[in-house]
């Protein structure tokens, strides 16, 4: 059986996976890092997850859908104790994305590493179109 799907590719690994997936009324968007158009990742957990977010509006406009679409998330971090010790400016960078306090669930995990060495963060997310 095939599943409908509607996908958005971009940035340098377009080959590999899709920034987001539609399939129904639900999307799915690829953990997005906090990096600048160029590459270069922001210069603490803050700014990158400012950077994280803008790109995370980025996808979700390819499929007409805003913050306020999103149900879940999921960060991906490196270093619980050094998130922690940002967490008041990692959560008002997400209050700014979100335009306010976000109605969503979010899980906190911490790994070994991302996809490059100077990232801190990765946010995965799920909307309700």
């Amino acid at each position: 059986m095939s599943i409908d799907k509607k996908l958005y590719r971009s940035g340098p690994y377009k080959d590999l996976f899709a920034q987001g997936v539609q399939v129904g009324n639900v999307l799915y968007l690829s953990g997005q890092v906090g990096v600048d158009d160029k590459g270069k990742a922001g210069e603490d957990l803050t700014a990158q997850t400012t950077l994280a977010y803008a790109s995370i509006k980025r996808v979700l406009s390819e499929f007409g859908a805003g913050m306020e679409n999103i149900v879940d998330e999921t960060f991906f971090v490196t270093n619980m104790t050094e998130f922690m010790g940002s967490v008041e400016g990692v959560y008002t960078a997400r209050a700014e994305a979100y335009g306010g306090t976000p109605e969503v669930s979010q899980t906190v995990v911490q790994v070994v590493a991302l996809v490059q060495p100077d990232l801190k963060i990765e946010i995965k997310c799920v909307a309700q179109l």
